[in-house]
């Protein structure tokens, strides 16, 4: 009984760490936004799908291996998004604001980054109005955010 115990807390904090590593923040427009990573094509995929919320000051954001053009889409996403796009040297190229929440599945329209990027931040909807983002901002890492691939 004692090292099922003992596996199971080592399990836990085997979880935990993994859960954490896809972790970090990022500053723009003057406010600070705890982020989860997604920095691979699994991670990519799934993004926020199947979320019923995400907290005030949270978002995701997406590393992409290189520059290029990208679309983004609300797949089985419940929460109104902010899709910001940012190039190599972390300018905000392009945006799409308040972004609704799609059930379509494959029949939801792709959302366009107008310009080649390499970074995507997704925050709630209303966040870059708030902000008054304009093009040309640089996002900043914070020091757990990985470098691109």
């Amino acid at each position: 009984m004692r090292s099922q115990h003992y596996l199971f807390m080592l399990f836990f904090a085997f979880l935990s760490g993994c859960a954490s590593a896809g972790e970090g923040w990022v500053e723009i427009g003057g406010r600070r936004y705890e982020v989860e990573i997604a920095d691979d094509d699994h991670e990519r995929a799934r993004g926020l799908m199947f979320r019923e919320s995400m907290p005030a000051g949270h978002g995701m954001l997406f590393i992409h291996e290189q520059q290029q053009p990208l679309a983004y889409w609300m797949k089985n996403t419940k929460i109104p998004l902010d899709i910001l796009y940012f190039d190599d040297q972390k300018r905000l190229v392009s945006q799409q604001r308040d972004v609704p929440t799609c059930s379509l599945g494959n029949q939801c329209p792709p959302y366009p980054s107008g310009a080649p990027a390499r970074y995507v931040l997704e925050l709630n909807a209303g966040q870059a109005a708030e902000l008054d983002l304009k093009e040309g901002v640089v996002l900043t890492f914070g020091p757990g955010i990985p470098a691109a691939h």
